[in-house]
This record gives structure tokens, sequence and C-alpha cells, in this order.
């Protein structure tokens, strides 16, 4: 962890801005005015009989100024929606740059989907497992259609309208399969694409760039070199070899929709480094940066002059502001981590033709345009796709427990004698949440190990990387349970987007309860304190004070089928998961009644309940030609790892030859 104190800087404060100057109702307007507000933009720049008194001089003013901000905002979140945009605009309140006139870069690639994507992710693990990381793990894989462009805030949604009328205008020559041939050198490993195709493909980027440049007013150079798609750029020579051979293993006649997709970045931090926070940091001077887990700072390499060792010189993307970071609470992340997805155009797929919102994997996919009919080798896509389009349920057993590793009196091994939380062993969390009766409540609610808070970590982004959409999370009110739901959302970056509902309904069977009493769970208010993101208005299907400690097993599953029930009818009908965290037991007593089964035999289902490891899964998915619910393959693998006992020096034996 960074050091307690640090040289004051005087030569570098953090950066203020307008702080609470910035209005953001200006973007409470709905998403669908933005057009006529950037139109009123216009005009109030070019009418010539704007009154001249001071007052409506300074009204103007500030009318125009709050229609750039909105638009500004609007397009750093990729348009998505008015209420994520307000959002940004109130992070930025103190953001010097915020009134500057500079607009994001824009550029579109392909981007391959279904099994093709799925292997070609394979392969960017393994080379940077195997040969460590290389220019091509910057980015995700993807062939360049054109080189980074600028366009004014304003003129967005016509790069959308240029993208839509350049794929309907190429959709019916677009390859149904397109070939890609492997190429390596000294240097350079990747698939280029056969003229056929790539002839076809360049026409379409073709397309975008002359529609993009009448309808927005944009320059855009359209690739017309060798279309390709890179697998490894600048590596060490010695690991070619072994980068081929993954590379050999991917095959290229996978099945596979390509979909061009509009990104964009800021243009200030092109050659910065993108660092992501691991740990919360509260600033102990004016010019340190606050820290949240998630956040991405950009640091300068040529700038860090000023910054003592151990520490760097940033801007946070999530406020704009720069100051002074401890370099240990991040670590290194791509640069596209940071790029914002506006929209896409996906060939040959079997969907409405308009425009719409969705979810991806990056957590920024504004709107699909789509495109028919569906050609018949894209089938297995086709059944991806009807997959995903399903509603569907995952239950997540929660990760390890302190108790599960350290015992019944793990609690006694970690509190001093005046009842202060200290972390005896590295498997204990970092600190404990506040609670208003003290640290003696964790007894019998113990929260996530230091394991367990990494198995849930893996999982989320295994969830994110499989490019599922979530539509609602609900947990046990056990607080390992709210704390995998936590670090699960914030890998797949809905932390703040999506609030957790607590339902009581779904904790284990009360009689595994060793305190044979209801335990003392985190009230909202503490959880809140805690910066859990709980929902403050969800009605559970079964209040805490109905939980009796002498529950039958009759009772306990009668309780589990209802609060399932009452948690599909509270959520949209439309499809996308819902994920519901809660203890072993709920993998069976959650899913029965989804599946119309009856309840499992109660001595099976305890022998069944010791199997379930942390982080197991089942998923099931409704069926809604034939009414019914279906158990199905999660969307991530299973997780395995065995025990690593503890350990003690003063135990070790000195080998011969010891003094």
């Amino acid at each position: 962890m960074a050091k307690k104190s640090r040289k004051q800087h005087q030569c570098c404060p953090v950066t203020q801005g307008r702080g609470s100057h910035v209005d953001t109702r200006t973007l409470e307007s709905p998403y669908s005015e933005e057009r006529s507000d950037a139109d009123s933009a216009a005009a109030l720049i070019a009418d010539p009989c704007l009154p001249s008194g001071p007052l409506q001089i300074l009204i103007h003013r500030e009318k125009l100024i709050r229609n750039i901000l909105r638009l500004k905002a609007l397009a750093a979140t990729g348009r998505r929606t008015a209420e994520e945009a307000a959002e940004w605009l109130r992070c930025h309140g103190n953001d010097p740059s915020l009134d500057d006139p500079i607009p994001q870069e824009y550029a579109l690639f392909l981007c391959p989907t279904g099994p093709l994507l799925e292997r070609l992710q394979e392969f960017w693990r393994e080379s940077r497992r195997q040969c460590a990381k290389n220019r091509a793990h910057e980015v995700f894989p993807h062939v360049t259609l054109c080189d980074f462009f600028t366009c004014e805030d304003q003129k967005v949604e016509c790069l959308y309208e240029a993208l839509k009328r350049a794929g309907d205008r190429t959709l019916r020559s677009f390859p149904t399969w397109v070939p890609l041939a492997l190429h390596s050198s000294i240097s350079y490993l990747g698939f280029f694409i056969n003229d056929g195709p790539a002839d076809v493909i360049r026409e379409f980027a073709m397309a975008f760039a002359t529609e993009a440049s009448v309808l927005a007013d944009c320059s855009v150079k359209a690739c017309t070199k060798q279309l390709h798609l890179t697998l490894a750029h600048k590596f060490y020579p010695h690991h070619q070899r072994t980068l081929e051979e993954l590379a050999r293993a991917i095959p290229p006649s996978h099945s596979c929709q390509w979909t061009a997709a509009l990104y964009s970045r800021d243009m200030r931090f092109v050659h910065y480094q993108t660092l992501k926070v691991l740990f919360q940091y509260k600033p102990q001077n004016v010019d340190e940066l606050m820290l949240s887990p998630g956040d991405y700072i950009f640091v300068d390499p040529t700038q860090q002059e000023e910054a003592s060792e151990g520490w760097a010189i940033g801007t946070s993307q999530r406020t704009g502001c720069r100051g002074f970071l401890p370099e240990n609470y991040t670590e290194r992340a791509c640069e596209s981590d940071t790029w914002v997805k506006h929209r896409t155009y996906t060939f040959s797929l079997a969907m409405d033709g308009n425009s719409r919102k969705d979810g991806d994997a990056n957590g920024r996919l504004s709107g699909d345009f789509h495109s028919s009919p569906a050609p018949r080798g894209v089938s297995s896509a086709l059944a991806l796709q009807a997959m995903i389009s399903r509603r569907s349920v995952l239950v997540v057993r929660h990760g390890e427990r302190v108790d599960q590793i350290f015992g019944k009196s793990w609690l006694q091994q970690c509190t001093t004698a005046d009842g202060k939380y200290h972390r005896p062993d590295l498997n204990f969390p970092r600190s404990l949440p506040r609670r208003s009766s003290g640290i003696k409540d964790f007894e019998n609610d113990p929260p996530l190990s230091s394991c367990g808070i990494f198995q849930s970590r893996l999982a989320g982004g295994a969830l994110m990387d499989s490019g599922i959409r979530l539509t609602a999370v609900f947990t046990s009110p056990a607080l390992r349970c709210v704390q995998t739901a936590k670090h699960i959302l914030e890998e797949l970056k809905l932390e703040k987007k999506m609030k957790i509902r607590v339902e009581p309904g779904i904790f284990e069977w009360m009689k595994w309860e060793a305190s044979k009493s209801t335990p003392a769970f985190m009230t909202r208010q503490e959880l809140k304190e805690a910066s859990f993101n709980v929902d403050p208005d969800y009605r559970p299907a079964f209040p805490l004070c109905s939980l009796l400690p002498a529950e039958s097993y009759e009772e306990y599953v009668n309780r589990c089928a209802v609060s399932v029930h009452q948690i599909l009818s509270a959520c949209p009908q439309d499809a996308g998961i819902i994920l519901i965290v809660s203890h072993g037991s709920a993998l069976d007593s959650c899913t029965r009644p989804l599946l119309g089964l009856p309840p499992r035999d109660c001595g099976d289902f305890a022998q069944l309940v010791r199997k379930i490891p942390s982080l197991g899964m089942c998923f099931c998915e409704e069926n809604k030609a034939e009414g019914k619910w279906e158990l199905a393959t999660p969307p991530v693998k299973t997780l395995t790892h065995g025990a690593n006992s503890a350990f003690d020096w003063r135990n070790w034996i000195p080998g011969p030859g010891a003094q």
C-alpha cells in the first residue's frame, strides 16, 4: 500500500473547475430532444438579433453553455441515456477542461462475435500468459476500417445515421463468410482478409467515410491497405513459435457475425499510459486524487519529474481532475478499456432493422442496427443470439467465507484486546464494514475472505467477457452474499448503475444456523454507509422478522419458491439475466420451482449442498414458446483451485550446514 505520508507538492495541486456551478438539470429533458438542443445552440450563435442588454446577453450565454455541456456529456458517454450523461456531468464538476471545446475522436472497426470471438479471446489470454503482453493486447480483436477522426458533439447523431446508411448500402453484397489467412513475420502475427471479401468491406468503409463527410462534416480516412486482424505485434522474437502454435489453434472457418462498431476516445490522452484503480484511496494532501476501484487514470510518462518514488501524476477519467496517486493502488490497463462504444451495425442477422438499446461487455453499447435476412451459414450464431434473447436466471453461491478457513474462532483471532479489528493473515479481509453494534455481530454473519473477494471478481470478469446483459441483482441478506454481488457488479462496470435488492426469502435454511437464531445482518443504512449500492425501495417477499429458527424443510423450500416467483414478477419480462447471489442451497431450492420440479428429499438435499463450491452456478432459461423454464449451461466456466495451508516460519527445520 502507499506510504502514510508524502512530501507536499505545491507545484501540482489537484485541478479545480466549475464546482457546484455545473447545472445537471440541463440533461433532464428526454434523450430524443438532443438534436433540437443542438439546433437551439447553433441558433444562439447565429442569431444577429440577440438582445444587447447585459442581462439578456448573460441569459443567452448561460443557455448556450448549458446546451454545449449537455451535448459534450452525451458524446462522452456514447449517448446512451440522459441519466448517464447527467452523472458524467456531475462527476466532472471540478474538471478544469469542462468548458474546453475538445471533441471526441472516433473510429470504425469491424469486430467478430460468436464462436470466433471466443477463440480469439482465448488466444489473447494465453498469449499474454505464455509470452507476456504485446501491442495487440491493448485493443480487442478487430479489423480497422478507418483512422481516428474528430466530430463535433452536436453532430454525433449524424455519425450514427452515416453508419446505418453505409451498412444498408453494403448489406446485400457483404460476404456471408470472411476467409482469414494466417500471416507471420518477425514482429507481426495476424489474419489477412482475402481480396474478394476485403473489397466489399473496403467499399463499406468508403461509404461510411462519404456519408460522415456529408452528414456530419467529418474528414474520415477509410482504410485502403491490406485488411487484417492483428493477433500479436512487436513481440519478442523468441516468442514467435509459441504465438504461431496458439494462432493455429484458431479455426479461421469458425462461424462468426461481423459487426461494425463505432468507438470514441479522449484525444488528449492518446499517448498516455492507462492505469486501473484496484483499491480505494482517500487523499491525505490537497494535491492528491480520490481513487475508487474501477477508476481509470491517464498518466504521461514524460511528466513525472515532480512525483516522489512510488507516486505518479495522473488525470482521472471519471472526474477529469489531475493530481498525485500511489502507483501500487493501480495496475496497467489496456488502451481500449477507456474507449466508449456508440453504435454498431451487425451484418446478416435476422432481426428488426431499427436501432435498439442493449448492453455489452464494456457497458457502453448504445444501440445496434441489425440487418436481415439471415443467410443459412450463420445458424450457430443465431442459436447464440436466441440464447441471449431469452429471459434467464443465474443463481450463484457466494465466495469463500473467513470462517470456512479459520473456523468458528475466526473473530477472536482478528480482534484486539480493545475490540478493534486487525488482520492476522493475508486471507483475512483488509477491513470490516462499520456496524453500530460493534464487531461482535460479524460472528454469525461472516464476511468474505481475501480469496473470496478474488473469486467474486474473477467470476464477474468472466461474466463481463461473456457479453451477458444483466437486468437485476438479488441477494441474501448475509454479508458474504452482498459482498459477492458487489464485486461481480464492479467487474461488470454496473456497481453504480444497478442497485442490489436484498431478499431475506433466499437466505439459507434456518435449521443450519449455528446460532440457533436469526443472525444480526447489516441494516440497509449500514450497507449504504459501507458503499454497498442497495435498493432502499425494494419490498422483499419475506421480511427479516419472518425468518424463524425452528423452520422446517418444507417451510424453507416453500419460502424459496415464493421468493423466486416474486423476484421474477419484480423484473421486466424482456430478455436479460437476473442474478441471484445466495447460498449453496439456493442452487437447488431456487431453481427447482422454476423448472417445475418437486422439492428434493431432505437427506439428498443436505448431501448435495455440501458438494457445491464457492461461486458455484446454476443457469435457467425461459422457453416462452413451450411455456416452461429449462436448465442450461452457465455463461462462464467453473472455478477450480486447490487449498493453501497455513505456514509458520518458526517451525522451519534448518537444512544441512545451518548454524
